[in-house]
């Protein structure tokens, strides 16, 4: 008896899995001091919510993505998975993925944005994720459960449909968003990642954004800086060594006297 597992379900569970397994691989790499951006001690004293509220937070927030993805992928159906000619398939999947995150970028800005500068809606919804001053990765999806809805799964859904891509595809891209949203979020530079390598939005990047001083700054999330370069809300850094072992993402000193 053949056992065969739909696209579509794998395309709403496939993810989240990746999410832990990802996020579980930097929970073991956290002890190496050295490549990290705060001290482990600053991660236990600075954050403002417990590591078990967080993990239950999270696990609320795929519930309500696998609940929305499903729906999707049943209303949408599938019917285009070998309507594209195997000569001209990863042209079609590679215009795919860039539209996807052309689209997902867009509207993460904007929404990310709009709740740091919405008093009301910071303080009572986005502020949640910036209890974690010292990120960390599977506190990457931390948020409230409404900015979890209005960010990242209608954002994702939008990718999805103004992408047209298939079910199939959509494993292998909400995999790939997953893996650099938590990239972003580890707290560790290490050596030869290829996401410092080849995204000026990475670990660092994203880590400003969390610091007070930066707290108006570095929106984009989670591929590109363009946004935060076109509106002026770019904020430059370099990385210096702290003496006591690891890395600081210190912003440019015009910027962080504001």
């Amino acid at each position: 008896m053949e056992f065969a597992v739909s696209d579509e379900l794998l395309g709403t569970f496939v993810p989240i899995l990746v999410y832990w397994i990802y996020s579980g691989i930097y929970v073991l790499l956290g002890s190496f001091e050295n490549y990290r951006l705060h001290s482990k001690k600053d991660e236990d004293e600075k954050n403002l919510v417990s590591k078990g509220a967080v993990v239950k937070g999270v696990l609320f927030q795929q519930t309500i993505q696998a609940i929305v993805a499903i729906i999707l992928f049943t209303v949408t159906g599938d019917d285009g998975g070998s309507a594209t000619g195997q000569q001209s398939s990863l042209i079609v999947l590679a215009r795919q993925f860039i539209t996807a995150m052309l689209v997902l970028d867009t509207w993460q800005y904007f929404m990310h944005r709009y709740m740091h500068h919405n008093k009301f809606l910071y303080r009572h919804i986005h502020s949640l994720h910036h209890r974690l001053v010292v990120p960390y990765a599977f506190g990457a999806l931390y948020n409230h459960p409404i900015e979890g809805l209005l960010l990242d799964t209608i954002g994702g859904a939008l990718s999805f449909l103004l992408s047209g891509m298939s079910a199939r595809a959509s494993i292998f891209f909400f995999s790939f968003a997953t893996i650099k949203t938590v990239d972003d979020h580890c707290g560790l530079w290490l050596p030869g990642n290829l996401f410092h390598i080849f995204f000026r939005n990475n670990t660092a990047y994203h880590d400003v954004h969390h610091q007070l001083y930066g707290s108006k700054y570095n929106f984009s999330q989670p591929f590109f800086v363009m946004w935060d370069r076109i509106l002026g809300t770019y904020m430059p850094y370099s990385l210096e060594k702290r003496a006591e072992g690891g890395f600081e993402a210190r912003a440019a000193k015009e910027y962080k006297d504001d």
